[in-house]
């Protein structure tokens, strides 16, 4: 089974949870696309980069989520989660030079779940859903919202996971 980014679920709301995820690293890969394309685009620097395409040539298991979030308009930073028994020391350096390794402190953030192919549209609707959720309950957003994918692309969609992910102050 594909490891999972741990996490402790702080409360669920019914709606949507609140997340607590200790430290974690990802290597990722920063794409000037729309959503679509820019997750597709990022995903095989990134694959290559576990596939072996590293300062040690050596495979690296494929874990989840894979993450994308907004950095500038139109400009996407596409993510792997490492494992997390691979410290931040031991990582490789990547070969193709887009890939970046990136440590991501322990943070509190609100998710909210969805099925089935991932798009913009769906996941700009279900965000609207998670920052009413938010304001409803009194939770400050530390940023705008992202997302996560679980599965892979062969999976039928309507048995997908996808999240919507805002952290909080």
């Amino acid at each position: 089974m594909t490891e999972q980014l741990p996490y402790t679920v702080l409360r669920d709301f019914g709606d949507f949870e609140l997340r607590r995820y200790p430290s974690y690293n990802l290597v990722q890969v920063v794409e000037t696309a729309d959503y679509t394309q820019a997750g597709y685009r990022g995903f095989n620097p990134l694959f290559q980069f576990i596939a072996g395409s590293n300062s040690a040539n050596e495979k690296i298991a494929m874990t989840a989520p894979v993450i994308q979030r907004e950095v500038a308009e139109g400009t996407y930073a596409v993510s792997f989660v490492m494992p997390k028994d691979l410290a931040e020391t031991s990582i490789p350096s990547p070969r193709d030079p887009r890939v970046k390794t990136v440590h991501v402190e322990g943070h509190d953030t609100a998710v909210m779940k969805f099925s089935g192919l991932w798009s913009e549209s769906k996941f700009e609707k279900v965000t609207r859903k998670l920052a009413t959720a938010l304001e409803r309950e009194g939770l400050v957003a530390a940023g705008s919202a992202y997302s996560a994918r679980y599965d892979p692309p062969w999976k039928p969609g309507f048995m997908r996971r996808n999240e919507a992910l805002i952290d909080l102050v």
